[in-house]
């Protein structure tokens, strides 16, 4: 139920008297079994008084059914999220507003809302008499540690009589759903040597050096502002010319996310594909609000937002929707069944980065030297390489002999690869990662665009 709610008059899913009689509660049961053994054993011991006990303890929850099943009360309830999108272990507050809509005032009502088990406990609040046009509002909180997209609801009302004989549960149809993304850790803004071709102070010196005589005018069309007009060209071609519009270049990145299941050991929220998963999410975020324009690629060769898109990459020019776009999508990412990242090679393979940002899980030899060329697209390329080993063993952790290995694969390919063990914060990568560049000269690939890191 989103804002606005939905009235609700009688659930036509009761099923008439028989779904009534079904909602007897365990007192109601006793009080008609009761009745019914003691009008027979008014008929075997002859005891006319007991009948008339026997046929009031009989009547009493058949009354209350009755009473229940005819209620025509009317209410409308509504939902709100606050907020509808949350990180993983944060808490979001769901208010519910009742609003009793007839001419009659309500009795007791039970309201409980559905929830999945992993937010918690399912919510019930009893709300006494509600007036005519009157209204209740109650609210509780959910809480996940798991990222995904929950539903929440439908909404129910639960009638019951005032001596507790019969209870009906009525329900609304709509529901909200909950999105927890993947925590985003904010970085540190750290840069390496290189900047994108056509962005920043590159673009502005690239200018300069053009100068006006290097303006590609184009034919003029109606609806054309006359302060374009290219005089120089219109003398040249002998018809009118205009300047072509600036299409200023934006800094670009592409985050690669592993998500081969082979690649990744245990699960849970401490497990190392939800590292891997919160550190594209962090990265995707940072980058964003550095202006960079960002897409979002895994293993399979899928991207977001995909080739529709501008080169496929989320603009960035409004961050807090492309931000939302990533983090939406990262809510409910999961293991792949691949075994490489011959899809993934293909699509950077296409065009050329400015910059790579890979989360990696374990690498064989093959795999690792086929990530290695992807570097050959890139400008600046930085991976995060994933012990899953010691997030299965914890404890103290020893850097294995094949993971140096795969290490040194990527780094004579021009990669910033540095490992990853449990505990190990993704600022402090994000630093060493910087380190790193500095200390290795920040060269790239031969005819490779300079790439930039924020």
């Amino acid at each position: 139920m989103s804002a606005g709610g939905t009235s609700v008059d009688r659930d036509p899913g009761l099923g008439g008297v028989h779904a009534a009689l079904a909602g007897l509660t365990t007192r109601g049961r006793s009080f008609l079994a009761a009745g019914v053994a003691a009008a027979l054993c008014s008929f075997v011991l002859g005891q006319a008084d007991l009948l008339r006990v026997g046929l009031l303890l009989i009547a009493l929850p058949l009354v209350c059914v009755a009473v229940v099943y005819r209620t025509r009360y009317r209410v409308a309830g509504s939902r709100r999220l606050d907020p509808g999108r949350v990180p993983a272990g944060s808490e979001a507050r769901v208010q519910l507003r009742i609003d009793n809509v007839s001419r009659l005032p309500t009795g007791v009502l039970m309201l409980q809302d559905r929830v999945p088990y992993v937010l918690g406990p399912r919510p019930r609040f009893v709300l006494d008499r509600v007036e005519t046009g009157g209204r209740r509002e109650v609210s509780y909180r959910v809480r996940s540690d798991l990222r995904g997209r929950y539903p929440l609801g439908p909404l129910q009302l639960r009638l019951t009589d005032p001596f507790g004989m019969c209870e009906l549960t009525r329900a609304f149809s709509g529901y909200d759903t909950l999105t927890v993304v993947p925590r985003a850790e904010p970085l540190p803004p750290v840069r390496l040597s290189g900047e994108a071709a056509g962005y920043g102070d590159g673009r502005h010196r690239s200018l300069a050096l053009a100068g006006e005589d290097d303006v590609i005018p184009r034919g003029y069309r109606h609806g054309d502002d006359l302060r374009r007009v290219h005089w120089r060209s219109t003398a040249r071609y002998g018809e009118l010319m205009v300047r072509r519009e600036e299409q200023p270049q934006r800094a670009r990145c592409t985050v690669l996310l592993d998500t081969r299941r082979v690649a990744h050991q245990g699960a849970g929220p401490d497990s190392p594909f939800e590292w891997a998963v919160s550190g594209a999410a962090s990265a995707a975020v940072h980058l964003l609000e550095r202006g960079y324009s960002v897409r979002l690629l895994t293993d399979t060769g899928s991207s977001v937002p995909g080739h529709d898109g501008a080169g496929g990459h989320a603009s960035a020019h409004d961050s807090a929707d492309a931000a939302g776009l990533v983090l939406d999508t990262l809510s409910v990412m999961r293991h792949s069944d691949g075994a490489g990242f011959s899809r993934a090679h293909d699509v950077l393979r296409g065009g050329s980065e400015g910059l790579l940002v890979a989360f990696l899980g374990e690498l064989d030899e093959e795999q690792a030297m086929l990530v290695a060329r992807m570097r050959q697209r890139s400008g600046v390329a930085v991976a995060f390489v994933l012990d899953g080993a010691a997030w299965a063993r914890g404890g103290a952790w020893t850097r294995p002999r094949h993971l140096d290995e795969r290490l040194r694969l990527l780094r004579d390919a021009g990669w910033a690869a540095l490992p990853v063990a449990p505990g190990m914060p993704l600022p402090e990568l994000w630093r060493q990662a910087d380190q790193y560049r500095a200390q290795h000269g920040g060269v790239t690939a031969p005819g490779a665009a300079d790439g930039g890191w924020a």
